[in-house]
């Protein structure tokens, strides 16, 4: 992959990299795994809103593993690194939760989009959202001194 990458222009390398290609591949298996919960769940006639919540549990679980290790590379498990990292994580991931069942709730409630559909879109504007989050705050590499 590292081969590919560096035969792209210049602005491209920066945005298409080992990072947010990893991102990618985890925020779609991410988005599975909170999608086959969410349906999993309405298979067992839980309310949407409900099932939304749950699959966000299952989703988040998997998503800082999945993050921690293969895409930010953060491999430290010190107590002082997790104190840190699992709250500020789950943090983001609760407001970008929140973003999620607003948007479920508006986009089903008020405007009559199937909350199947529904899901799928909010998951775009979850992970780009996460993203950002864990760029940035979470998983943010120290610049040497």
């Amino acid at each position: 992959m590292e081969t590919l990458l560096h035969k792209l222009p210049s602005p491209l390398k920066k945005l298409l990299n080992r990072e947010t290609i990893s991102y990618l591949i985890f925020g779609v298996l991410t988005t599975i795994v909170n999608y086959v919960t969410y349906e999993l769940c309405k298979w067992l006639s839980i309310h949407y809103a409900a099932a939304t919540v749950v699959a966000w549990i299952f989703a988040v679980a998997f998503a800082y593993i999945t993050n921690k290790l293969y895409v930010f590379e953060s491999k430290s498990f010190a107590k002082a690194v997790l104190i840190r990292e699992i709250p500020a994580f789950v943090g983001c991931r609760l407001f970008s939760g929140l973003c999620d069942l607003g948007f479920m709730i508006l986009a089903v409630e008020f405007l009559a989009i199937h909350d199947s559909l529904a899901k799928l879109l909010s998951n775009i504007i979850v992970i780009i959202i996460n993203y950002i989050f864990s760029k940035l705050f979470i998983f943010k590499k120290k610049q040497p001194s």
